[in-house]
């Protein structure tokens, strides 16, 4: 019996120096298609239906789409592309720029754009400035 657990924790030690190492290389996507791919890198802008920022902190890299057509029967838009609807998410630009060096990979960086904060008061809802008030009616 000691002799099957030591075994066991044989396998689990195993799978962590397996996990230390690089496997971008295994996607199961013939290279020749991987080789000619550009990606794009960027951060998300804030979603305009809600408050939060936590989205748009990722640098997201995705990859162009290769060939899309509607199939004739439904009319949805298809793909053959595997990797068309990936997305990595980095924690820097730096990051995603190093990832797509290593892999070969063409890739163009959109500037974020940070959002320009217009200053406001509060006291300008209660003004009694003819151009500043609205009606209620």
């Amino acid at each position: 019996m000691n002799e099957v657990v030591a075994t066991e924790k044989d396998k689990q030690v195993d799978l962590y120096d397996h996990a230390e190492k690089d496997i971008s290389e295994v996607t199961g996507v013939p290279m020749e298609e991987m080789a000619s791919r550009t990606v794009r890198i960027y951060k998300p802008a804030r979603n305009a239906m809600q408050s939060g920022t936590h989205a748009t902190r990722l640098w997201i890299l995705d990859f162009d789409t290769q060939e899309r057509w509607e199939n004739p029967l439904m009319g949805w838009a298809s793909s053959a592309d595997p990797v068309s609807n990936v997305h990595v998410s980095f924690d820097s630009k730096e990051e995603a720029i190093a990832f797509a060096e290593k892999n070969g990979w063409s890739y163009t960086v959109d500037k974020p754009q940070e959002p320009t904060m217009v200053p406001k008061s509060y006291g300008v809802n209660f003004s009694w400035n003819k151009r500043t008030r609205v009606s209620t009616k």
